[in-house]
C-alpha cells in the first residue's frame, strides 16, 4: 500500500496551518495547542522543516516559525521530500542504483514514468491550494499520460515552482 507516514501528514497540516496567515510568525506551543499535537512530534517535524528551507526560526520572547516562502510556491512534493526523502515507489525511482534486478529488469522505465506522475500530482498541489477547499477534479480518474503530462514538467525537483 502506498501512504505518507503520519509524520508527514502532520507536517502538512503544520505547513498548511502556518500558510493561512504566511506573514505571521507563530510559536512552537501555539501550534502543538491548536494542532492537537506532542511537543516532541512537532519539534522533530519542525526541525526537519528548517533543515530543507521550508520554515524559517526565529529565537526569542516573540520567536517561532514562519514559513520560508510564499504558500503558492511550495508544493506537497517538497514537503513529502523534506519529511520522508525523495517521492520513489520502488528502488529503480530512486537516483541511487541500489535495485540489484534493475539491469535486467523489463519494466523498470514503467516504474520510473508512475513515480513521475505521482510526483507530478504533487508537484501540481501547492501549499496555498492546501489552504482552500478540495478540487473537484479528482486525479484518480485522469489518465496516467496526462499526469505525466508536461504540465507537471514546470516544477522544479525542489517542489518549487520556477515561475
Amino acid at each position: 500500500m502506498l501512504r505518507i507516514s503520519k509524520l508527514t501528514d502532520y507536517g502538512t497540516v503544520v505547513m498548511t496551518e502556518l500558510a493561512r496567515d504566511p506573514a505571521r510568525v507563530v510559536s512552537a506551543a501555539h501550534l502543538a495547542d491548536k494542532l492537537k499535537l506532542g511537543q516532541a512530534t512537532l519539534s522533530k517535524i519542525l526541525k526537519r522543516l528548517a533543515s530543507a528551507g521550508l520554515v524559517q526560526s526565529f529565537r526569542g520572547a516573540e520567536g517561532g516559525y514562519q514559513l520560508a516562502g510564499r504558500p503558492e510556491s511550495i508544493s506537497v512534493a517538497a514537503i513529502i521530500d523534506a519529511l520522508e526523502g525523495p517521492i520513489s515507489l520502488t528502488e529503480c525511482s530512486t537516483d541511487d542504483h541500489s535495485c540489484s534486478q534493475e539491469s535486467d529488469c523489463g519494466i523498470r522505465d514503467h516504474w520510473q514514468v508512475i513515480n513521475g506522475a505521482v510526483r507530478g500530482a504533487l508537484e501540481s498541489v501547492s501549499l496555498a491550494e492546501m489552504t482552500r477547499s478540495a478540487s473537484v477534479v479528482p486525479l484518480a480518474h485522469m489518465p496516467l499520460s496526462q499526469l505525466a503530462s508536461s504540465k507537471f514538467s514546470s516544477t522544479t525537483q525542489s517542489g518549487v515552482s520556477a515561475a
